[in-house]
């Protein structure tokens, strides 16, 4: 099993929501800034306190949170 070492989640902060070493940037936000800045330089102006481990180890926690299963696609017509 995978360990998350830059993952924390406290009740009292975020509503317990994943966050990045006990701040209150969540692994949720990451996820969302790396699809909306696809340039990683202009995503760390963004967020000038994250690390490149931060932003791997978010996408890393989400995708470990994700069921792995085939889901077929309707046939086009």
């Amino acid at each position: 099993m995978k360990t998350f070492d830059r993952i924390t989640s406290d009740p009292a902060r975020m509503g317990g929501e994943p966050c990045l070493r006990n701040s209150r940037l969540t692994v949720r936000r990451v996820v969302e800034a790396v699809a909306l800045y696809p340039d990683r330089a202009e995503l760390k102006r963004e967020y000038p306190e994250l690390e490149d481990d931060d932003i791997r180890q978010a996408l890393d926690y989400a995708a470990a949170c994700l069921e792995d299963r085939v889901v077929p696609l309707p046939v086009g017509r």
